[in-house]
């Protein structure tokens, strides 16, 4: 007889689509290292050289542009989901994950191009932590 699994806990289901975001943001930036390894390949570009075909270059600063806006964004979702509200946190986290494919995209076939979802996603990062700021004021006051 198979044991059966208690039930989540109530937190630990409140906190499910932050839980998504993040596991859909570690696959973007997995996305990201794997168009740079295509990329070294397609253009002959040996690690650890971070220069040489402009398309190289491109992936390079898509993956790097990601990753330097991840660092700043996962906290802030987090952040937002303890102190202020999981699933606002969610949605905001939905909409720069949404972004911030689309800027890669963009930037793949026309780094011009990238600015509407740049923006977009600094937008979503910046309410997130504006929505932390104000569940930790809420906390202390």
């Amino acid at each position: 007889m198979r044991a059966s699994r208690p039930p989540p806990h109530r937190f630990v289901n409140a906190l499910l689509a932050p839980a998504a975001v993040t596991l859909a943001t570690v696959a973007l930036l997995f996305s990201c290292a794997a168009f740079v390894a295509y990329a070294r390949g397609k253009y002959g570009v040996r690690a650890p050289a971070t220069a040489g075909h402009p398309q190289f270059e491109i992936a390079y600063r898509i993956q790097m542009n990601t990753l330097e806006n991840a660092v700043a964004f996962l906290p802030a979702l987090w952040l937002c989901a303890l102190l202020l509200d999981p699933n606002f946190a969610g949605a905001l986290g939905a909409l720069w994950l949404a972004a911030r494919t689309w800027y890669a995209v963009a930037y793949a076939r026309d780094p011009k191009r990238r600015g509407p979802a740049f923006t977009i996603a600094l937008a979503a990062a910046l309410a997130l932590a504006l929505g932390a700021g104000i569940g930790m004021l809420r906390a202390v006051l």
